[in-house]
């Protein structure tokens, strides 16, 4: 493969998967720039390593492993410990499925409950995490106070990880 190739390949392959990764360091590290820098750290590592990278196994799942590295680097630099400490973050990271099938699945199911939500609480989080919008724009846009936004936002997420969570063991039964 030339080298014009390789990066063309590596590029769409990126592009395409960016917002997978992004959505996975951020439940790792919930700040947003950290979680955008840790991701372009990885691109980074990865686009050094990319001539190593079988073409025949996901890349998601190859990528993965580069993230949760970068992950725990970062929480090793990081003086702030407030979210989980980084033993909790291998634990939770040892426990991932390694199954993009699952991945699919839960994608599939996140898709679902978000299709359930009642539509501002969806604009929201579309804001928020799509359209990337701060606290601060979000409770201007919908007349609420910032900290109203931030419980919303835990409160819709509980919401969606109950729904995902019966969504699992639906498929299970």
């Amino acid at each position: 493969m030339g080298h014009v190739t390789s990066h063309e390949a590596f590029a769409r392959l990126l592009v395409e998967h960016e917002q997978i990764f992004l959505r996975y360091v951020m439940t790792k590290v919930p700040n947003r720039a950290d979680a955008h820098d840790i991701v372009q750290e990885c691109s980074v590592a990865l686009w050094g390593k990319f001539e190593t990278y079988d073409q025949s196994r996901p890349f998601v799942g190859w990528a993965l492993g580069f993230l949760r590295l970068e992950v725990l680097k970062f929480l090793r630099k990081s003086q702030r410990r407030a979210q989980l400490s980084e033993r909790a973050v291998e634990v939770l990271m040892e426990q991932e499925p390694q199954n993009e099938q699952v991945e699919e699945s839960v994608n599939r199911y996140l898709s679902f409950c978000l299709e359930q939500l009642p539509d501002q609480q969806r604009a929201i989080i579309d804001g928020y995490y799509h359209q990337e919008y701060s606290v601060e724009e979000l409770a201007i846009q919908y007349d609420r106070t910032e900290q109203a936004i931030y419980k919303a936002l835990q409160r819709i997420r509980a919401s969606l990880q109950l729904c995902i969570e019966g969504q699992i063991r639906m498929s299970r039964s």
